[in-house]
């Protein structure tokens, strides 16, 4: 048997089949019962280390940052 139809056979089955079976439990995987917190911490990662922006516009602001402190650093 040539090497080429031996791997073109395996491809067509067994291989096929491995690869439907590893996309079928990566699925499963991905979306278990206790994985919620984990891909929602992961879904946070760019907002880790953002800080709430004030301008001292709304009303009865009680956020503790003066005006002149925000003019000074824009």
């Amino acid at each position: 048997m040539e090497t080429y139809t031996f791997l073109r056979q395996l491809a067509d089955s067994w291989v096929l089949l491995a690869l439907t079976v590893f996309f079928i439990g990566t699925i499963f995987w991905a979306f278990r019962p206790g994985s919620r917190k984990t891909h929602e911490d992961t879904a946070n990662i760019p907002f880790r280390n953002e800080t709430a922006g004030c301008d001292n516009a709304c009303a009865g602001c009680t956020c503790g940052k003066s005006s002149d402190a925000l003019k000074e650093v824009r």
